[in-house]
């Protein structure tokens, strides 16, 4: 079992930024990778960023390349999302997955690839 705790969303104006973190505990040595996602209103939930925990790759949605960072900390526990110049379309809850180690394959826009979920995060930017 992993748990994960998730903190940092707020309210912000247009062109802001917001530091989202997702710190994972329980059986934290399966963890192979470790992604964000989030979901608006009526819309369905989409693929954001995510770090592969043994090549340390990193992949981003294009709609967030060149304004969204992510890291891990070097016990491997934690991962943050940086969020920098804040759209309102980037409105949405947003939720941390972790993936299990295991697979050959992995495709990290896809919501099945994940085992653990956090509860989510909001994230507002005002007009």
């Amino acid at each position: 079992q992993v748990q994960l705790v998730v903190s940092g969303g707020g309210l912000v104006q247009t062109g802001g930024s917001l530091r989202l973190s997702c710190a994972a505990a329980g059986r934290t040595f399966s963890i192979y990778a470790m992604g964000w996602f989030r979901q608006a209103p009526g819309k369905e939930r989409e693929f954001v960023a995510a770090a592969d925990w043994s090549g340390d790759s990193r992949y981003y949605a294009d709609s967030v390349k060149g304004r969204f960072t992510i890291s891990r900390d070097n016990a491997k526990t934690t991962v943050i999302l940086q969020v920098n110049s804040l759209k309102p379309e980037d409105t949405a809850v947003y939720y941390c997955a972790v993936k299990r180690g295991g697979d050959t394959y992995y495709h990290p826009s896809r919501t099945y690839e994940y085992d653990y979920w956090g509860q989510g995060t909001q994230v507002t930017v005002s007009s």
